[in-house]
This record gives structure tokens, sequence and C-alpha cells, in this order.
């Protein structure tokens, strides 16, 4: 369906910021879900953050407080904006399209990206 295309990575010091913005095509951007999923190495992907058509947003715990997701429907792209980063967050980022927000999680999920690589290291 939605086609995305994540970038923004780099390598940053702890404590530093970044920001990821996800480009999507398709017409339809607007009635989706939107989320960002990381992925370690040796780990499960694991969801980061989402926001839901109408705005609403959810978080994990590791990274509540420090991290902010947002959308901007005219620009077709959601954005991921990290501060305070830590070596933990080191992993590959990638964002999703989704039917729907459930519980905090994403439903109907389309595929996967290459995603961009964030590294934490000083």
């Amino acid at each position: 369906q939605v086609q995305l295309v994540e970038s923004g990575g780099g390598l940053v010091q702890p404590g530093g910021s970044l920001r990821l913005p996800c480009a999507a095509s398709g017409s339809a951007f607007s009635i989706y879900a939107m989320g960002w999923y990381r992925q370690a190495p040796g780990k499960q992907r694991e969801l980061v953050a989402v926001i839901a058509s109408g705005g609403s947003t959810n978080y994990a715990d590791s990274v509540k407080g420090r991290f902010t997701i947002s959308r901007d429907n005219a620009k077709n792209t959601v954005y991921l904006q990290m501060n305070s980063l830590k070596p933990e967050d080191t992993a590959v980022y990638y964002c999703n399209s989704g039917r729907a927000v459930v519980d905090g999680n994403m439903r109907g999920v389309g595929s996967w990206g290459q995603g961009t690589q964030v590294t934490v290291s000083s």
C-alpha cells in the first residue's frame, strides 16, 4: 500500500538529538496510523511510538519524555524527534503505516523498508 522512505539517521553522542523524517507515497496518507519501530542487533523489532490518524500518540516506556512523534499530512511525512539519546537507543529505525491503533499498538502494518541507522556513541 503506502511506500515509505526513512532518513535522518547517523552517529550522535550520548545526550544528543536526531530528527528522523519518514516520507510516504500515496494519496490516502492521512487516514493511516503511523508508527516508528526500531531493531537493535540480535533483538526483536519493537514499537517506539505511534500516532493515530486523529493525532493521538503512544510511546514505549523506554522513550517516554525523550522522543516525540508527529505528522504533517500536507507533506505525507511522519517525524520522530529524539532527544537525550542513550547508547541503548542504537538501532535501525523503521516507520510503517497501520490500519488502526489498539491499546497503543498498530494493527495491519505494511511492508518494511530498509530503515535508517541510528548510532549513539562517544
